[in-house]
């Protein structure tokens, strides 16, 4: 299944820029950075060349012993096993947050080399920049990856209806011909959410018990990645935040409380892990708002915010709400 993202847009504009710098794909895990640059690399180059810091943890000497931009380049021909050329390969750094020189690389390519396209994914990007490490400020450009959104579901799920929202541009009342099968299509997305993978196996093979495992399977990876990149210490307090927001979400409570955490609990010792899930994307804060005045955020309450999850799925599921429910 080709699931039609918004941000191709977004990743042409990038590729035909006369300024284009190294790109950085952020995102939180199973939101379909890597697809989507494979996808992409397959459509508008002749060649991809991709490289997965994770799984290739050999890859990293390349990057330490030289930043000369045209022995990497030589380097990583060989590896890939054919002639990464200028404007015509997309070279793909995957799971870069592990590699810190090849990130200080992105800097050298940017300045020295800026005809090789180079495109990064990193799942926590953001933790590995809020512990200080060092990065090439000014020489790469950032997009962010969010989960699926509704309409790029519909569009898969239902290309006419897709067609027929797309058509409208006032504000009114839909006839019930395309309202009920609309609320049918936003009750499916309810159930898979966002994550590419939940999607494909709803939609093709419609299977809801399958599509509930696909996404018990991404939350336990998030529990994971709080035991393999958190301190000891630390692990318990992000794992009490995480299970605590569906609770938080559903009360009428109109701020984030840290005693409904854990009993006791007080803001000093929890913030930090407030802050790791807003870094790592698994988590947004969205502040209360004072006023309805532009800009919003000159009018943010900082003592009152909410903490929201990424995905509707993501977050049905954390909830163990069952499918039947919706």
């Amino acid at each position: 299944m080709n699931i039609k993202r918004k941000i191709h847009h977004q990743l042409l504009i990038w590729k035909d820029s006369p300024k284009r710098k190294p790109l950085i794909l952020q995102g939180a895990r199973q939101v379909g950075k890597t697809w989507i640059l494979k996808h992409f690399g397959q459509e508008y180059f002749e060649n991809t060349a991709y490289f997965n810091f994770d799984q290739q943890a050999e890859l990293k000497q390349l990057f330490v012993t030289t930043k000369d931009t045209k022995r990497i380049v030589q380097n990583l021909s060989l590896i890939h096993g054919k002639a990464i050329l200028p404007h015509k390969t997309l070279v793909i750094f995957d799971e870069i947050q592990e590699c810190n020189e090849a990130l200080n690389t992105l800097k050298y390519f940017c300045e020295d080399a800026p005809e090789y396209v180079i495109a990064c994914a990193g799942s926590l990007l953001g933790i590995a920049m809020s512990r200080g490490a060092s990065f090439p400020v000014g020489k790469v450009d950032f997009m962010q990856v969010y989960p699926v959104t509704f309409s790029e579901f519909l569009a898969e799920a239902d290309s006419n209806l897709y067609a027929y929202l797309g058509s409208l541009v006032k504000i009114g009342p839909i006839p019930d011909i395309f309202f009920h099968p609309l609320v049918d299509k936003l009750k499916m997305y309810y159930i898979s959410g966002g994550m590419p993978e939940s999607i494909v196996t709803l939609l093709e093979k419609q299977d809801v018990e399958k599509t509930q495992q696909v996404l018990q399977n991404i939350l336990n990876a998030y529990t994971l990645d709080f035991s393999k990149h958190v301190e000891n210490k630390n692990i318990p307090k992000i794992n009490y935040v995480w299970a605590s927001l569906p609770s938080q979400l559903a009360r009428e409570n109109k701020k984030f409380l840290y005693q409904s955490v854990k009993q006791g609990a007080r803001a000093r010792e929890y913030e930090d892990a407030v802050l790791w899930l807003i870094n790592a994307g698994l988590a947004y804060r969205i502040y209360c708002s004072t006023k309805p005045a532009l800009p919003l955020s000159a009018y943010d309450d900082l003592s009152a915010f909410k903490l929201y999850l990424p995905d509707i799925g993501l977050l049905r599921r954390l909830s163990l709400l069952d499918p039947i429910a919706i």
